[in-house]
């Protein structure tokens, strides 16, 4: 069963074991973007049906958690946005991390080609959105166009199989991460309010110590939740958005093992030899002190042998897919349609919005890849072609999780933040249509061509097509 769902992602080949965790976060991410789609659609059907009172009122439910002086108070929402996106962002950070580390990013001459086209997919956007609103109001949502909600994009491409090769998803699934990188920096430096210097400093010197701890080798997961949970209040009582303190703290994550492969490997047959000659296979486990020490040790091993940042990542992911990114979007997706909504739509923010994702993204993503592949800065990957990359290119503009994040940042409440949120839902809609039309066009990869882009191979040339 397992075997059949990660066939489904990357086709009918298993890939080489290098894939492997990029299979499972496809597989979680594109399930987790049907819930992700669900609780938008109820989002939007509570808060337009005649409970759509009760559905405002429930975010606005003051939440209080602390003790004495160390107190914080917020509606739901915000705790939403800045408590469990917090969260999200960490996560964010780690994938990050991981990808410079071990990934599609640790190298320049694989990292050149999606960090160009994630360039390209945030710049034209960003000088589109601002041509509609320039001197208008709206200008301040700048940001809300720029980045890719990877949850949706691997969605559409699991739904349309092996019409999109494997080189391709990774391709976008680098260039989503690249994209979350440039959108923490924009949320950063330009999404701030007034800063409280003395509050920035006890968020340094957390800094300072998580960091330290690393150095020193310390692995548990506590000190760097207690120090990461002063960093995050830290940052909310700055000025500076808290969820970059998420990405913050993964930075100062171990991802070194404390053993390597060769010793865990020896250490795990001499406590298998234990373990075998401890007792007979059908006495109880939990009868045999001797054994229960061997499979104590065992698990010992394998925390070893995994980096912090591994098991971090792994462990958080399932939440982040399955709770905080649904009831994000359950909580912010609410758009309460009143009036015409073609008058809506027409408002520059909302213009801004649709023209920056539906055609920003794409284009700016086939040319500033177009250009790395000109200059011999970066290779296309094997089995793709450019009207395949630029097909792609249009899932590119399905902004929805961050573009409703930074919405909030940049308008807080009223009319200008209800058209980002239309023109967010309405793009990533045609978005998601239209390149999942153009992919479909495309030929099927053969399975033995699957394979070839999992490895770097060339394909057959007759289907190189498209």
């Amino acid at each position: 069963m397992a075997q059949e769902k990660v066939r489904s992602i990357v086709g009918p080949l298993e890939a080489p074991r290098i894939l492997k965790p990029f299979q499972e976060f496809a597989r979680l991410e594109a399930s987790g973007g049907i819930l992700l789609l669900a609780c938008t659609v109820a989002a939007l059907v509570w808060a337009n049906s005649p409970w759509g009172e009760s559905y405002q009122r429930l975010w606005q439910i003051p939440l209080t958690v602390g003790v004495s002086d160390l107190i914080v108070s917020k509606p739901l929402l915000l705790w939403v946005n800045d408590g469990l996106m917090a969260i999200f962002f960490f996560v964010v950070g780690l994938e990050i991390k991981r990808e410079i580390l071990v990934g599609e990013l640790a190298s320049p001459a694989r990292a050149a080609l999606p960090i160009a086209g994630a360039l390209g997919g945030v710049l034209f956007p960003a000088v589109v959105y601002t041509l509609f609103n320039f001197g208008a109001p709206g200008v301040h949502g700048w940001g809300i166009p720029m980045a890719t909600d990877i949850a949706f994009v691997i969605g559409v491409m699991t739904i349309l199989g092996n019409r999109v090769p494997l080189g391709l998803r990774v391709f976008l699934t680098a260039l989503a991460i690249v994209d979350d990188l440039v959108a923490v920096l924009v949320i950063a430096v330009f999404y701030t309010d007034d800063i409280s210097w003395i509050s920035l400093l006890w968020g340094a010197a957390l800094l300072a110590a998580l960091f330290a701890a690393n150095l020193a080798g310390i692995r548990r997961p506590a000190v760097y939740a207690v120090l990461g949970a002063g960093l995050w209040l830290a940052f909310l009582k700055s000025g500076v958005h808290p969820t970059v303190a998420g990405v913050l703290l993964a930075a100062a994550i171990p991802a070194s093992p404390k053993i390597n492969p060769a010793e865990f490997l020896a250490k795990s047959r001499s406590i298998l030899g234990e373990f075998e000659k401890a007792g007979s296979a059908d006495e109880p486990l939990h009868a045999n002190e001797d054994s229960m020490s061997a499979v104590r040790a065992l698990e010992g091993a394998c925390e070893a042998v995994e980096t912090p940042l591994q098991r971090l990542e792994h462990g958080l992911h399932p939440w982040v897919t399955y709770l905080i990114m649904p009831v994000f979007a359950l909580a912010n997706a609410g758009v309460v349609l009143e009036g015409s909504l073609v008058q809506a739509l027409g408002n520059p923010v909302a213009l801004g919005v649709i023209f920056g994702l539906v055609f920003g993204k794409p284009l700016g993503i086939t040319l500033f890849s177009w250009l790395a592949v000109r200059a011999r800065l970066a290779e296309l990957p094997a089995g793709v072609r450019w009207y395949r990359l630029h097909a792609a290119g249009w899932l590119g503009g399905i902004g929805f999780t961050m573009s409703l994040f930074i919405a909030g940042l940049a308008f807080g409440e009223g009319e200008l933040l209800t058209s980002a949120k239309l023109g967010i839902l309405t793009s990533s809609l045609l978005a998601a249509i239209i390149g999942a039309t153009l992919l479909a066009c495309c030929k099927r990869v053969a399975p033995e061509n699957e394979l070839a882009g999992a490895t770097g191979a060339r394909p057959k040339a007759d289907d190189q097509a498209g």
